[in-house]
């Protein structure tokens, strides 16, 4: 197991006070929920592609004033200028929603700040909602001559929202270091065609390829650079070069003469140096990011994640602020882009989120990409571990606990019924058996109190109304025998893939799933439900500038 590769379930502000270091962490991002007043949904789609009937609330970007959390800030608060500012916020902007993320962002930030090295840095993702609010409080945490960059990504090309003011396209990312000695590596892309074909002009069809003409004389008054070279008389300033680099350069043909009307070099006219395009690293990355694509419906990385972000933004940051073997931590891990792409790049992380459909997404995402196994190649910490840590979170969240049951099935993914209605399914699952015909429906339903064989009777109810292949019942107590006897009278399901008849309503204790008695699902079948990850590519690190 890689050392570090670690999820963490739970409240990332007592996750890092409990479990993560001073000063262990090389990297942070973070891409906290924006309060843009918007409930988020993680979308499930049928085989067709066409939305499923399921959605799942992933996290509901709003926040809500808390006098408790404020003075519990201010009184604990280890800077005194962070409180001073936040206070002054609080008088300034008043106890509102916006007020309310600024005070749970504050801790965070802190502790961001205790768990880094002297040598990391810290990308913060947000959007123009907070982000000048967030700026202030980082530069009070980190230090003013700490800030780096505010980076610019572009993230969509229009938007609804031009009726009264310019659309906004771009996410900003606050860039921060730890202190003078924090590690960066420029990195460099592709040039734009234009700047191309207007500035490498020149070939000498001698195989070197493209160039561009660059002055050889000294910007600056080099008396021992005045020298004549091939009958031409230096600039006031002197050469750029010795004669001896001239030399070197005029034998190896990286000097451009003007040509005479015959083609012969006209050494009594300025020589110009050539710089080849195939030896130039390409164009450096600045500050506005509009070559970073974001992501769409359509594409094979997208994985129906709310605020997913593309796998090469997160690349170019990891190359950018760290090395191969260190940490990436993020704190609000989502579907795991950061977790995924330190991971391609042989970096070493931590993701933390307070929900477990989050955790059991970013488990898909690994096992998907890079084969990559529970408790062989990374830790999970924080979720139930045995049937005593299941009831205990059952009794603290049913939801939550609803959640990650389903996913210990595999592919399984949690159903969102309206309000008001109880339609019974708590999560769903397809596959397919057979390629002519459309994909099979399986039903889920998690209980977490007590059961009886009333519980049964409605789910063959549910089963029957709803056209599904399978049910799976999934209970935190045991069965009794009438429920057993009710199941069997649902039938079997035989596939046509060869296995042995399959009950149609199936009973498993959370104990047996834990001990890995799953259900009895067509072996042989092609699972649809959650999202399946495409396999990772080798990466391919850009090189640093050398200075």
């Amino acid at each position: 197991m890689r050392a570090g590769n670690t999820l963490y379930y739970g409240d990332n502000l007592k996750v890092m006070r409990q479990h993560i270091g001073d000063a262990s962490v090389d990297l942070v991002y973070l891409d906290p929920p924006f309060n843009s007043q918007r409930d988020y949904n993680v979308l499930f789609r049928e085989q067709s592609g066409e939305p499923a009937q399921g959605q799942i609330k992933a996290f509901t970007d709003t926040w809500q004033w808390s006098e408790r959390a404020y003075i519990e800030f201010c009184e604990t608060c280890p800077l005194p200028a962070l409180a001073e500012l936040m206070q002054g916020f609080v008088r300034t902007l008043g106890r509102n929603d916006l007020t309310a993320y600024l005070v749970m962002m504050a801790p965070r930030l802190v502790e961001l700040h205790r768990a880094l090295k002297p040598t990391g840095s810290l990308y913060l993702h947000c959007d123009p909602t907070a982000s000048h609010y967030l700026k202030v409080m980082l530069d009070v945490i980190f230090g003013a001559k700490n800030f780096r960059n505010e980076i610019v990504w572009k993230r969509q090309s229009a938007h609804s929202d031009a009726r009264y003011k310019f659309p906004n396209v771009a996410d900003i990312l606050l860039f921060y270091g730890k202190s003078d000695r924090t590690s960066f590596f420029p990195l460099f892309g592709d040039y734009d065609p234009e700047y191309l074909r207007k500035n490498y002009r020149y070939d000498d069809n001698d195989g070197r390829g493209p160039y561009r003409l660059s002055d050889m004389r000294s910007p600056n008054p080099r008396p021992n650079l005045m020298y004549e070279w091939m009958g031409y008389k230096p600039h006031p300033n002197g050469w750029a070069y010795s004669r001896e680099t001239m030399q070197k350069l005029h034998d190896e043909g990286r000097i451009w003469y003007p040509r005479t009307p015959d083609g012969t070099p006209d050494y009594t006219k300025r020589p110009a140096l050539k710089r080849y395009l195939n030896e130039r690293k390409g164009s450096i990355i600045t500050n506005i990011w509009t070559d970073v694509t974001p992501l769409h419906a359509s594409m094979k990385e997208r994985l129906g994640y709310p605020t997913q972000k593309p796998l090469a933004l997160l690349e170019r940051i990891i190359q950018a602020s760290s090395n191969e073997g260190e940490v990436v931590l993020d704190p609000f891990c989502g579907c795991g882009t950061a977790i995924v792409a330190a991971h391609k790049l042989n970096r070493r992380w931590i993701g933390i989120d307070i929900t477990h459909l989050a955790i059991a997404l970013i488990k898909y995402r690994l096992s998907d990409m890079f084969d990559l196994k529970e408790g062989v190649d990374y830790r999970v910490i924080g979720e139930p571990t045995s049937v005593e840590d299941a009831r205990a979170l059952a009794l603290q969240d049913r939801d939550e606990f609803q959640r990650w049951a389903i996913g210990l099935i595999p592919r399984a993914f949690p159903y969102q019924q309206k309000k008001g209605a109880d339609t019974g399914i708590d999560g769903m699952l397809h596959f397919t058996d057979n390629p002519r015909e459309h994909p099979k429906k399986v039903v889920i339903q998690v209980k977490s109190g007590r059961v009886g064989v009333k519980d049964i009777r409605d789910f063959r109810g549910v089963l029957e109304r709803e056209g599904a292949t399978l049910g799976l019942f999934v209970s935190l107590e045991p069965p009794t025998e009438p429920m057993l006897r009710e199941a069997e009278q649902a039938g079997y399901y035989k596939t046509p893939l060869g296995d042995i008849a399959l009950p149609r309503l199936q009973i498993r204790t959370v104990e047996q799933l834990l001990r890995g008695e799953g259900f009895a699902i067509p072996s042989a079948a092609l699972l649809m439900g959650v999202a399946q990850a495409a396999r990772a590519q080798p990466a391919d690190e850009q090189n640093a500038l050398d200075l």
